[in-house]
């Protein structure tokens, strides 16, 4: 491709970023109107987890998709998935239709979030330009991400939560233009058989799994072992049945390199790690710190910010240090944050807080870059594609995961402090997060309601701390050899 080629399609890759980046946030501030409006209340969780179950059943078939009919066709494919979810959830009338809506468009982001590096990994050969454009990916996902709850909040006060869905429909159609127009890539000569039988096994083997883990607390342990156990066993058979397929979805051989598997560790840990800080941060300014829903929000913009720096500054970075080096400076911002916020009293300043939480940020927008670029370059021309794919997959589930045992964690230290206050309640907890509701609370055990919430928290942040620490040992183990 020519130069204003190049361009083009980077920017149609920037704006499928800029969609997801959008959805991940922009969601949160229409979920009460749309479950109002809906009336599906019960059904709040899914509009999250529908979501992030089609982006993990289909992000490992993207790339075997890429490889039979070519990343261009697959991506614009993603796009307008993505696209027509978003029409449609905004046309729903009813929940269940909401939600099979959601989902589609969560199978159209499985594309739209992971060929986008697949195809950077072929565009730019060249190592430092490629971490540049990653760097652009990644940032055009943290700034959308910092727009979102403002674009939302207005989209929703001033107009109808409908349009939160259809502001995608003319980015996601201007992106696939761009891709249509300028998108040259080589043709592939030698048609790759599609492995039917492995994308099945594997989209049966995740939906058992995660929704075992979504549903922890909402239905019987026997239910959700049974998933788990089901979900494992068929995954242990995929494995299996991948070994002796020419064209297999995910390559086995990929696991036997050593390097790949670190950065696919890595990239699990610090991940779930840095969902603690981005999910619960709001929530400690709400909950312990009375603040609204807009300013415990806001509590995340200068860490979005120092993302987005994180993203920008790699490359200088990258041809003066190791990737050892740069890797444990990226844990220990993030460290710094989880922490201090284990060891915060209760009563911290929010601004202290948010100076806090800003080295995660900046932390897990320097990792992001520095593994991308990593697994592409441990796994060869020749897993690019798939180990892309997996890495984006990785990141999902440990997100998916994650988010469900901090869940567990946060109902567990709620219950015990119901247990050993009897005048409190699940459903008094259950107000304090939110400021208008937490006025009707009475005022005399609002300190009592707070220290059970931040034993939660804390608890919280401690688990993400061993994460974080596992993800030196990890760093040590797999990097320290090479430099």
């Amino acid at each position: 491709m020519n130069k204003k080629q190049v361009s083009m399609v980077t920017f149609a890759m920037i704006l499928a970023n800029v969609m997801a980046g959008l959805d991940s946030t922009i969601i949160n501030t229409a979920i009460p109107a749309i479950v109002a409006d809906l009336h599906g209340i019960q059904f709040m969780g899914w509009i999250i987890a529908v979501m992030l179950l089609g982006m993990s059943v289909s992000t490992p078939i993207w790339g075997k998709i890429g490889e039979k009919i070519g990343n261009k066709a697959a991506f614009e494919i993603s796009l307008l998935l993505f696209v027509l979810g978003s029409l449609f959830q905004g046309l729903a009338t009813n929940m269940y239709f909401f939600l099979v809506a959601r989902a589609v468009m969560g199978v159209g982001a499985g594309g739209m979030g992971s060929i986008p590096y697949i195809m950077a990994g072929f565009i730019f050969d060249n190592l430092k330009k490629r971490t540049k454009v990653l760097g652009y990916l990644g940032a055009s996902f943290s700034v959308a991400a910092i727009v979102g709850p403002l674009a939302g909040g207005y989209l929703v006060d001033t107009l109808s939560w409908h349009w939160v869905f259809y502001i995608n429909i003319p980015i996601g159609l201007f992106a696939t233009l761009l891709s249509v127009l300028y998108y040259r890539e080589k043709v592939v000569h030698e048609k790759t058989k599609f492995d039917l039988g492995g994308s099945i096994l594997i989209v049966i083997s995740l939906v058992a799994i995660l929704l075992g883990i979504q549903l922890l607390g909402l239905v019987s342990g026997w239910i959700i072992a049974g998933l788990i156990i089901a979900g494992g066993i068929i995954l242990v058979i995929f494995f299996k049945y991948e070994d002796h397929v020419a064209s297999p979805v995910v390559p086995i051989s990929m696991f036997k390199n050593k390097a790949l598997v670190g950065d696919l560790l890595l990239f699990s840990l610090t991940w779930g790690a840095f969902l603690a800080v981005n999910t619960y941060l709001p929530m400690w300014a709400q909950g312990l710190l009375g603040t609204s829903a807009l300013i415990g929000g806001l509590t995340l913009v200068p860490n979005s910010i120092a993302d987005t720096i994180g993203t920008q500054v790699v490359n200088q970075f990258k041809a003066r240090y190791s990737d050892l080096s740069l890797i444990m400076m990226a844990i220990i911002c993030m460290i710094i944050s989880t922490l201090g916020m284990v060891v915060a009293p209760i009563d911290t300043n929010f601004w202290v807080l948010t100076i806090i939480a800003t080295f995660s940020g900046f932390g897990v927008g320097f990792i992001f870059v520095l593994l991308q670029v990593k697994v592409q370059v441990d796994a060869g021309e020749e897993n690019m594609a798939p180990a892309t794919s997996l890495s984006y997959l990785i990141r999902i589930l440990a997100q998916t995961v994650m988010a469900a045992v901090y869940g567990v964690i946060m109902n567990l230290a709620l219950a015990r402090g119901v247990a050993t206050h009897s005048n409190i309640t699940m459903n008094m907890l259950n107000k304090l997060s939110d400021a208008q509701s937490a006025k009707s609370l009475p005022s005399s055990l609002i300190p009592q309601m707070r220290q059970i919430f931040y034993s939660g928290l804390r608890e919280i942040m401690i688990c993400a701390l061993i994460l974080l620490v596992l993800s030196v040992f990890c760093n040590l183990y797999f990097n320290r050899k090479k430099n």
